[in-house]
């Protein structure tokens, strides 16, 4: 389909991440996608997972382009976008096994991310993991001049945006019970941060 959504970097980041999610992601189990966009790695990751009932959300906006890449996929572990948006309390889809998300904590508002990681609690499933890509920085400092540049750019497109502090993340997800596991570190001076939930 012609008119689907694209995101480069979602063509860029796919291979590397998928190295991440084949380390942890070795038993058949479900997930749920955070965040999907336009729903390119949705497509992508079930198919190179088979084992992994793979379930994307989004905000209701975006879930016409996810379900596009979804239904030219036809992957049949590959379910389709669940309406989910993580400040609204009332509509927190039912717990999965694992959790991924990627590029969403620096366009979320900061009470926003917190309210994710208010909720994982309830989306994830004792021992699952939970796997979040993006940029961060550590002890307030950009990893590269591209990321310093790149979080400018956020703040003049919507001042709530910007590239997040690790430590300030990894407290939120220590408070939801979540333990860590590793951080790998990604093309395009990004990283995949991986914890898993308390049994």
């Amino acid at each position: 389909m012609d008119n689907k959504p694209f995101s480069q970097a979602c063509e860029n980041n796919k291979l590397p991440i998928l190295e991440v999610l084949q380390r942890h992601l070795t038993t058949p189990a479900s997930l749920l996608e955070v965040g999907s966009g336009t729903g390119q790695h949705a497509a992508f990751f079930s198919g190179q997972l088979p084992h992994i009932q793979w379930h994307p959300s989004d905000v209701a906006d975006n879930l016409t382009g996810i379900r596009a890449w979804c239904d030219e996929a036809g992957h049949p572990n590959l379910h389709a976008p669940i309406s989910f948006d993580v400040t609204q309390q009332n509509a927190v889809p039912g717990p999965r096994d694992h959790l991924f998300s990627a590029n969403t904590l620096h366009i979320m508002s900061w009470p926003a991310v917190a309210a994710f990681f208010e909720r994982v609690p309830a989306l994830v499933k004792p021992t699952g993991y939970v796997i979040i890509y993006g940029p961060f920085k550590y002890n307030g400092e950009f990893t590269s001049d591209s990321n310093a540049r790149f979080d400018l750019w956020l703040k003049a497109r919507g001042a709530h945006q910007g590239i997040r502090d690790f430590e300030a993340i990894a407290s939120l997800a220590t408070q939801a019970g979540l333990r860590w596991v590793e951080d790998v570190r990604m093309p395009a001076n990004n990283q995949t941060l991986v914890w898993q939930k308390a049994p």
